[in-house]
């Protein structure tokens, strides 16, 4: 399973397809915390990352992504990036585990599923006039 995984899963990010282009025409940028690689070709026109893991865009840093979209052109390895202080790590997604958000009045809230109480009256007719 691993060699057919390796070779053909698109849910790893790494398929033959991307090692090939990754391996003729990308250059290694460098590598963030989570393991992410992160490549470019020649003119720098296309950037991309190969995950470590599994293909999680949320695992990649702040810093990273504004180099992935072209919104810096220096590779945070190469300056010095300093987190702002309320900065958190990046979370994975969430959805569909027990830690995903559920908002008040869910049936899959802990509370129950009781409507949440309403912060104004709402508007009901009167008699006409």
């Amino acid at each position: 399973m691993g060699l057919f995984t390796e070779l053909f899963a698109w849910w790893t990010g790494n398929t033959i397809g991307t090692r090939l282009y990754t391996w003729r025409k990308g250059s290694r940028v460098g590598s963030d915390s989570f393991g992410n690689v992160y490549y470019q070709t020649q003119g720098g026109t296309r950037r991309w990352v190969i995950y470590r893991h599994l293909a999680e865009p949320s695992l990649v840093t702040p810093a990273w992504h504004g180099w992935l979209h072209h919104t810096v052109d220096v590779p945070p390895n190469q300056e010095s990036y300093d987190p702002r202080p309320w900065e958190k790590p990046p979370l994975p997604n969430l959805t569909g585990t027990p830690l995903a958000y559920r908002p008040p009045g869910s049936t899959l809230n802990p509370d129950g599923g009781q409507a949440p109480p309403l912060d104004y009256e709402p508007w009901r007719p009167g008699p006409r006039s």
